[in-house]
Formats: C-alpha cells, structure tokens, sequence
C-alpha cells in the first residue's frame, strides 16, 4: 500500500532502509542453510556452468545480493549515525565498532561457522570486511565529502585493474595482498590457516559509497528528490552493468561465453565474481537495491513489517542463525545415521559429511522454518534493544 507519510525513523532507523536489510539477510539464511543442510553443501559449486543446474545456480545468484547490500547499508547508517555527531564522535565509534566487529568475526561467528575451539580455520568473510572498512571509514570521514565519494568510486571502479598484480608465495607482500585484494590461505602456526574470503579492499569503496548515498536522506532532501534520484541511480547502474558486461572488456575477471543454451548464456552472463567482489558484481547487485530503496520508501504493510524487524537487529540475526542452522546440520546427519566419530569440525566444513544432506526443495522448506522460527526472537531481542539507553547496546 503506497502511503503518503514521510520516512518512519526511530533513533535514527529508517524503516525503508531496515525492510531492506532485513530482506537481505532472510535471502542470506537461504545460502546458509544450502551450505549447511543440502547435500550439495560445500562440495559443489552452484555457480560451476559445467556441473550446476539451473535452479541451484539462482539458488545461489539471488543471495549475491546480500552481503554488497549489508555492507553498503552499514555506510549508510553510518552517514545517519553522525547527522547529530561531530567528525570525531563519528571517527571515535567506527573505530571502536569496526574493532569490536573483527573480534566477533575471528571468534564468536567463526565457532559458529565451524564448532572447532581449536580454530584450526579462520574464515574472514563478512563481518570482517565491514569491520575493516568501518576502521578505514573512521579516517576518510575527515576529508571533504567529495573526496571520500571520489575515493569510493575510485576503489569500486578501479581496483580490477589489480586483478594481475601478484607476489612470490609465502612473503610478507603476498599476506598483505591477500587481505586486501586476493583471496589466499594464509598460515597461522599450529596447523591453523586463516582464508581471506572476504579482501576488504573492494569492500571498503562499498561502504565509502554507501556512507556517501547517505546523502540522500540528510534533511536537505525531500523526500520525492531522494526517491527520483534513487530510481536515476538504480536504473543507471543496471545500463551500465548490461553495457560493461556486453564488451567483456574490464570490470570482471570472469568474462562471460555463450554455452550450451541460450538459458545457461544467460547464466553465463550473470555469473560475476563475488571474491573480491567485482565492479561487476557492485553493479548487477546494489543498482536493483537502490531501486528497492526508491520503491520502499513510503509504504508499510505487514509483511515489509516483518523485515524491518530482522533488519533492526542484524548482528542478533547474523550470529544466531549460523548456531541454528549449524546445530540442525549436525542433527540431520545423527538423523542419516552418521556416527558421532565421522563428524569432523576439524576438516574446514563444519562437521559437514559428503554425501549427506537435503534435497534443493526440502533445503528451501527447512531455511523458511529457520526464518519462522527466529523471527520471535529478533521481534523480542528487538524491542528489547530499544528500550535500553547505554552506550554498549549501540555496538550489539
């Protein structure tokens, strides 16, 4: 139902910006539970052209759009954050929450990914590279806001011209590189390794112009501009995306083929990079949520109600449902008959045994109970944050 009232804002939440977020993490439980509870899992690659089909390749191509939307969102509310700050307030809680963040990627998150106290894999993915990007953030928000947006755009735009660059295995510089742009294992001792999945370099020009097109909702805009230039953006993305993509030229290192049909050609087309994420795979995925954010603004109805919850609650959301579907991975392969001794946490799947699992159409039912099943608790925890006033529940 489309409505005339302006933004609802709480504590500086915008309710149009929460729908969305929320959106894209209940599609996120989707990758997850694929991950976790399907027998395709972590041993096939959905996006492989020679081995996927059809409805696993969207299975996995829709949930592309999560983690740029999450962290070009989180640049947003970063913006929002300080409208009543000063620089150094906003410098001050960046830093400290991008800190805080990376602690809970490396320990709290990663037990989750994996039940390993030894920590034997270290998985750097999303939550690491919004926490870089904030501490990264947290020096740029000094500079003129023109520059910050040249050098998110400079970042987003350039940096797969570094896709060649490399360096001699095992040296300083290689570690270095693998943490900001390409994705390495890097040794920890012990026989523990770290992998990049997540290089923050492309990652922090994501958040620079997320901070950036939190703009668009400073007092100085109304809302019809905010929405026109939201629809401009979104639908100028998409032009450009189709129009870079058709040369095959720059801005992926995977250039699409035609293949054996014109559906899996059109696969082709679509399957961008997400490690790092390409300006290709930026431009296929935040061009439609910028539209979404035009679309969503002003409307409210029960079931973007129900999104919004999730979405004023991410980090909640986020640990809690990796334990969940983790814990019901390992309850299905007791289930299968898998002996407790088969089950390695140690292997870098989490426990996860080959050969065991759902089928894609029973992983689709068992991730929507998943969502069903937290929502009553993201709408407790969340009414609950909101009546608490310290500092702290600001980075929880």
């Amino acid at each position: 139902m489309q409505t005339t009232l302006p933004l609802t804002q709480t504590r500086l939440r915008i309710s149009s910006i929460d729908a969305l977020r929320g959106l894209v993490m209940v599609i996120m439980a989707l990758d997850h539970s694929r991950d976790y509870l399907s027998h395709f899992g972590f041993f096939t690659d959905a996006t492989d052209l020679k081995t996927t089909t059809p409805a696993l390749f969207f299975t996995r191509w829709i949930t592309h759009f999560c983690a740029p939307v999450f962290v070009f969102l989180a640049g947003m509310s970063a913006f929002l954050y300080g409208q009543r700050k000063s620089r150094a307030a906003v410098s001050r809680f960046l830093l400290t929450r991008g800190l805080w963040l990376i602690l809970l990627e490396i320990t709290v998150v990663n037990f989750a990914l994996w039940f390993d106290l030894r920590f034997t894999v270290t998985l750097l993915q999303v939550i690491w590279a919004t926490g870089f990007s904030m501490v990264v953030l947290a020096g740029l928000v000094f500079l003129p806001k023109r520059l910050i947006l040249a050098i998110g755009l400079l970042i987003a735009v350039g940096h797969n011209a570094l896709d060649g660059v490399r360096f001699a295995a095992g040296s300083v510089a290689a570690g270095v590189w693998g943490l900001l742009h390409q994705p390495s294992v890097l040794p920890l001792g012990g026989g523990r390794v770290a992998f990049t999945g997540y290089p923050v370099l492309a990652w922090i020009g994501i958040l620079t112009l997320g901070y950036c097109a939190g703009e668009l909702y400073g007092k100085s805009v109304s809302g019809e501009k905010r929405v026109r230039l939201l629809r401009w953006l979104g639908l100028a993305g998409i032009a450009a995306f189709v129009l870079i993509r058709a040369l095959n030229l720059y801005g992926d290192p995977a250039p699409w083929a035609v293949q054996k049909t014109p559906l899996y050609t059109f696969m082709s087309f679509l399957n961008t990079t997400k490690y790092p994420p390409s300006l290709l795979y930026a431009l296929m995925t935040l061009s439609p949520a910028l539209l979404a954010l035009g679309w969503l603004e002003g409307r409210s109805s029960a079931w973007l109600d129900v999104f919004v919850v999730f979405g004023r609650v991410p980090l909640f959301y986020y640990v809690l449902h990796f334990y969940l579907i983790h814990a019901l991975s390992v309850l299905l392969l007791m289930n299968d008959g898998v002996s407790w001794a088969e089950v390695n946490f140690q292997s870098g799947t989490g426990g996860v045994v080959q050969g065991h699992g759902l089928s894609l159409g029973a992983t689709y039912v068992a991730w929507l109970l998943i969502v069903a099943f937290l929502y009553p608790l993201c709408r407790w925890y969340g009414r609950f944050k909101a009546r608490q006033t310290g500092w702290v529940w600001s980075y929880l």
